[in-house]
């Protein structure tokens, strides 16, 4: 008789999309499904829609599939409550109680975190931490987010949301931020940070750049990354000055968590040697001189189509001890 294959519901409440896959132990992805989020006039039937997604999956697998939990990764998403908590970019600004509503669908364990946080546990059971208890995942999208581990374990402090590393505030007074305040890191290290940087770069200095001559609006990340891979002077200082900042936070960082390696993730990490190498350098160079050399700058070994179903799926392998190797 063939066993059943134990896999987990992996989630990833986005602005625009939700993306679902079944995840097994070894982070092998074998559905995937999506959804709009912002088809749902209320956060009542947006949760409808996500369950009956996951239903409507494993009754596509078949029964050689057996659900193991549900992990969920969302913005602002309290660990501690199962809720997501004035999330910016959602259209639902109530505390939505995402874990109680599902547990009326599934009689398995269901758990939620904040995205950065899904990614770190994903990157530390399927990715480049693997074999690893202290470690700290920055996802460099649109904003800045981070998961911290320590001893193999997320650090989620008293409320549930410990480790926003990308609202420590760098710059007095400088770059409004989405949170509310002024001189955020991720308005200077992330995708949109980049980009303000570049434009103010293009303003205020006379150099010739191929980005000059653009349509209207700031020149996006992938434009920059271009731009420098063509030997764009304004472009390559756009990028060393973001990873100035980004390198600067974190050595100030290793000094809280002392951890092994800080894990790179999202579109701004793939810049490679434009980023890689000068955030090591900004960072080893204002490091604290017991930590020097002892800490590594390391891309994401996760797919960047599954890492976001991966690291929510995670959070529920974690629980279950799931060996660290892959098949």
């Amino acid at each position: 008789m063939k066993s059943t294959v134990p896999v987990v519901a992996g989630i990833d409440i986005g602005a625009t999309n939700t993306v679902m896959g079944l995840v097994d132990r070894h982070g092998q992805c074998y559905h995937r499904d999506t959804i709009r989020t912002g088809n749902y006039e209320t956060a009542t039937h947006f949760l409808d829609a996500m369950a009956r997604m996951v239903l409507f999956a494993m009754e596509s697998a078949g029964q050689g599939f057996q659900l193991e939990g549900v992990g969920i990764g969302a913005p602002n998403g309290n660990y501690y409550l199962g809720t997501i908590e004035a999330a910016a970019n959602l259209q639902w600004k109530e505390v939505i109680p995402v874990t109680e509503t599902m547990a009326h669908y599934f009689d398995v364990p269901v758990r939620l975190t904040n995205d950065a946080n899904a990614a770190a546990m994903g990157e530390m059971l399927f990715g480049a931490a693997q074999g690893m208890k202290d470690f700290i995942m920055i996802t460099l999208g649109t904003g800045l987010g981070s998961g911290i581990v320590c001893n193999g374990k997320l650090v989620y402090g008293h409320d549930g949301f410990a480790g926003e590393l990308g609202h420590v505030i760098v710059e007095a007074n400088g770059r409004q931020c989405g949170c509310g305040r002024r001189g955020c890191l991720e308005t200077y290290a992330s995708a949109s940070g980049i980009s303000r940087t570049m434009q103010e770069l293009l303003t205020t200095s006379q150099e010739n750049s191929l980005l000059r001559n653009q349509s209207k609006g700031s020149p996006d990340a992938k434009h920059i990354y271009d731009a420098a891979c063509a030997g764009d002077k304004l472009a390559l200082r756009a990028f060393d000055l973001t990873s100035r900042y980004l390198g600067t936070a974190l050595a100030n960082a290793v000094a809280f968590s002392s951890p092994q390696a800080i894990i790179l993730f999202g579109g701004l990490a793939q810049a490679g040697e434009f980023i890689l190498e000068p955030v090591k350098r900004y960072m080893e160079d204002t490091m604290l001189h017991i930590y020097k050399n002892k800490v590594s700058i390391l891309p994401s070994m996760l797919p960047e189509s599954d890492a976001a179903i991966l690291g929510a799926a995670a959070l529920i392998w974690e629980e279950k001890h799931i060996p660290e190797q892959h098949p």
